[in-house]
């Protein structure tokens, strides 16, 4: 059984629900002769993924629906071998290189190279080229985005990538100036309580507009995690009454009582139990920029204002240095570690100040 955001997810440019001149345009970019690399950003949720797919349909009818699974394997200089999920049709093929870690350059030049040279094109898509949809490219290494960069040229008249990136601040000016950007920005409020209610009837249930705004509210304009908020909702108690208890997603849950736990003890010790809560996050695959951003400011909204300015720069400098790094821990857990430094001389001082 599917969840409703597979299940409700439009397959066509004409039915999406939001940002409509920009489907009109992509439709418009799909009649064209010629067809250039994409690259789409914008926030999580916002519905970079559904428009990759209708484009796709768009460009080579339902036959992008039929999808496989496979497993690639590559090769390293050191003889290492690397296996890599791929999701694919006669069409096109999907892959996330970021999994890949350090060896990620290896399944950029190799993953290409194997699509433009073996893979053959279907006469009946009425394209010369396939697509390949690469997803979170700001994750890559900057090796891997030269590299890839480089496999665009080279294979261009085979085959188009289509990147999905959350931030193009990360991504080279080389990859950038090459490919059209698409920016999606995430629905409104109100386009998002519309979607939820048109899901809503779809299913033959009754949705409370006061629910539906509360559920908006709490998916901060993401709305995939507002329709997973609405069906976990359904699942709880049926009829919806407005003051039911909304869910939210277990990793937040325990994110914030980890800045809790910061906030009530500075010690090595309590450093050490903090290093293998973070360590659980990235091991359920929460992404460290995501685990980074919400400690800081969970940590930041529970200190005094006297400090705030000094947390915000600390936090800044080790969030650059864990972009620039490898082993995201270290940078975690060096935050925190200053973090406690900067509480616990606050605390002391505060306690001097009441003594006079």
């Amino acid at each position: 059984m599917a969840l409703w955001v597979d299940k409700h997810r439009p397959r066509e440019l004409s039915r999406l629900d939001y940002h409509k001149n920009q489907a009109e345009n992509l439709r418009n970019l799909c009649q064209q002769g010629d067809f250039p690399h994409l690259m789409f950003y914008g926030p999580s949720g916002a519905g970079k993924k559904t428009r990759i797919m209708c484009l796709l349909r768009e460009l080579y009818g339902a036959g992008v629906e039929r999808l496989r699974n496979e497993i690639m394997t590559f090769t390293t200089s050191s003889n290492r071998k690397i296996s890599i999920m791929t999701i694919g049709s006669n069409y096109h093929l999907e892959v996330n290189p970021s999994d890949a870690g350090i060896y990620d350059r290896v399944v950029i030049i190799d993953l290409i190279k194997q699509v433009a040279q073996v893979h053959q094109i279907d006469p009946n898509g009425q394209r010369e080229f396939k697509i390949i949809v690469l997803s979170e490219v700001d994750e890559l290494t900057k090796d891997a985005q030269h590299a890839l960069r480089r496999t665009m040229e080279k294979y261009v008249a085979t085959c188009r990538i289509i990147l999905s990136v959350n931030s193009t601040s990360r991504i080279i000016p080389a990859i950038r100036s090459r490919c059209l950007g698409i920016r999606v920005a995430a629905p409104r409020p109100d386009e998002i309580a519309t979607i939820l209610q048109h899901i809503s009837k779809k299913e033959g249930v009754v949705l409370p507009s006061e629910l539906a705004k509360r559920v908006v509210q709490k998916s901060e304009r993401n709305l995939r995690l507002a329709i997973l908020m609405l069906e976990t909702c359904k699942v709880q108690q049926y009829p919806f009454t407005v003051q039911q208890e909304i869910v939210g997603l277990d990793w937040k849950t325990y994110l914030r009582e980890t800045a809790n736990q910061i906030i009530t003890e500075q010690t090595p010790a309590k450093l050490e139990k903090i290093r293998d809560r973070l360590y659980e996050l990235l091991a359920q695959g929460v992404p460290p920029d995501v685990i980074f951003q919400g400690l800081a400011k969970d940590l930041v909204c529970n200190s005094d204002m006297s400090i705030k300015a000094k947390v915000l720069e600390y936090a800044s400098l080790y969030e650059h240095r864990m972009q620039n790094g490898s082993k995201y821990i270290f940078h975690l857990e060096a935050f925190v570690a200053h973090f406690m430094n900067i509480y616990k001389k606050f605390l002391a001082d505060s306690m001097i100040m009441d003594e006079f």
